[in-house]
C-alpha cells in the first residue's frame, strides 16, 4: 500500500487532498489503499466461508462487517460533532489572546482529523458493500440512520429525515436534493426479466428527473434490484422502512405513508412478477398496489411497471 503526505499530483483524489491538508507528519493512507483494504476484507470472508458450514450465516457475516465499519463512521461523526460544538462555543467566547487561538487552533485541527477519519471508514465501508453486491449479488443497506456515499455507493437517507428535511425546505431552512421517485414492488418480482424492466423504468425516471431521488422501502426481492441500480447510478437513497416492531402487519402500509409524505413526483410499483412461472406462484403484492391506489387517489403521477411489448 502507498501512502500520501504534503505532495500533491494529478493522482491525488479528493479524499487525499483533504488528508494531506491537515498537515499531519503521520501520513494518511490514501484513498486507493482504503478501497483496495475494503474490498480485500470482503474477498477474504467470502472465500473463506464459501463451501463451509459457515456459508449458512454467510450473509450475516457480510452484512454485519460492513455494518460495523459504518458504526465507527458514526462515532467519529459523533465525536466531530461535538468538536464543531466545541470550535463554536471557542468562537463566540474568543478574547483575541495567544492561549484562546491556541485551543481555537488546536480544536479545528482535531475536528477537521475526525472528518478525514469518519471518510477514511466510509470509503472501506462502501468498498466492502461494493465488493459483497459483485461477489454474491445481495445489497447492503444500513439498518440504522443515514449514510452519506462516496464515489462507489449512492447517498443514503431515512425516509423520517428526509421528511424532516422536505419540512425544512418549505420553511426556508434547507435544501433537500432532487424531485423524489417512490418505488413499490412485490418480493416475488427479482427474476431477470423483473430485473431488466425494473432499471428500464427506473432509467426512464432518470431521464425525466435527472437529479432524482429514489425512495423504497429496501424491502427484499424487487425492492434491492431498485436499490442496485441506484448504487450504480449514484443516485440518492431514501428508505422508508417498515416498522414491523410498532406496527405489526400493517407497517409495509405504513411506509407507504412515509414515502407518500416526500411528495414524489412519480411512483412506480411492480405489484407480481412478470415471469409467468412466478406469477402463477403468487398475488400481486398489497403494499403495491395501495402505493398505486394512494398516488391516484392523491392525484400523483402514477406508473405501473410491465412486461415489454413485442
Amino acid at each position: 500500500m502507498t501512502f500520501s503526505l504534503h505532495a500533491f499530483s494529478s493522482s491525488d483524489t479528493a479524499f487525499d487532498v483533504q488528508a494531506a491538508a491537515l498537515e499531519d507528519p503521520r501520513p494518511h493512507p490514501t484513498e486507493e489503499a482504503l478501497v483496495q483494504l475494503g474490498h480485500a476484507i470482503m474477498t477474504e470472508l467470502v472465500d473463506l466461508v464459501g463451501g463451509t458450514a459457515l456459508e449458512d450465516v454467510q450473509a450475516i457475516l457480510c452484512e454485519g462487517l460492513i455494518g460495523a465499519f459504518h458504526s465507527v463512521a458514526g462515532r467519529i461523526e459523533r465525536e466531530a460533532e461535538r468538536g464543531r460544538d466545541r470550535m463554536r462555543w471557542l468562537e463566540r467566547d474568543f478574547d483575541g489572546s495567544e492561549v484562546a487561538d491556541t485551543e481555537l487552533q488546536e480544536a479545528t485541527r482535531a475536528t477537521r482529523s475526525l472528518d478525514v477519519a469518519q471518510a477514511a471508514a466510509e470509503l472501506v465501508r462502501d468498498a466492502a458493500s461494493e465488493a459483497y453486491t459483485t461477489m454474491t449479488g445481495e445489497v447492503w443497506t444500513a439498518w440504522r440512520g443515514s449514510r452519506r456515499g462516496t464515489f462507489l455507493t449512492a447517498a443514503q437517507l431515512e425516509a423520517k429525515t428526509a421528511i424532516r428535511a422536505l419540512e425544512r425546505r418549505k420553511s426556508g431552512e434547507a435544501e433537500i436534493t432532487g424531485p423524489v421517485v417512490a418505488f413499490r414492488a412485490a418480493p416475488m418480482a427479482d427474476t431477470a426479466e423483473d430485473a431488466q424492466r425494473i432499471f428500464d423504468a427506473l432509467n426512464w425516471a432518470q431521464s425525466q428527473w435527472p437529479d432524482m431521488v429514489l425512495a423504497t422501502t429496501g424491502a427484499k426481492g424487487a425492492e434491492k434490484v431498485a436499490i442496485r441500480w441506484a448504487q450504480q447510478k449514484k443516485v440518492t437513497l431514501v428508505l422508508a422502512r417498515a416498522d414491523f416492531d410498532r406496527f405489526q402487519k400493517a407497517a409495509p402500509f405504513r411506509a407507504n405513508d412515509d414515502l407518500l409524505a416526500l411528495e414524489p413526483a412519480c411512483c412506480l410499483t411492480l405489484a407480481q412478477s412478470l415471469d409467468e412461472g412466478r406469477r402463477a406462484q403468487s398475488h400481486p403484492f398489497g403494499p403495491a398496489v395501495n402505493l398505486a391506489q394512494q398516488a391516484g387517489a392523491r392525484g400523483l403521477r402514477h406508473m405501473a411497471i410491465r412486461a415489454r411489448t413485442a
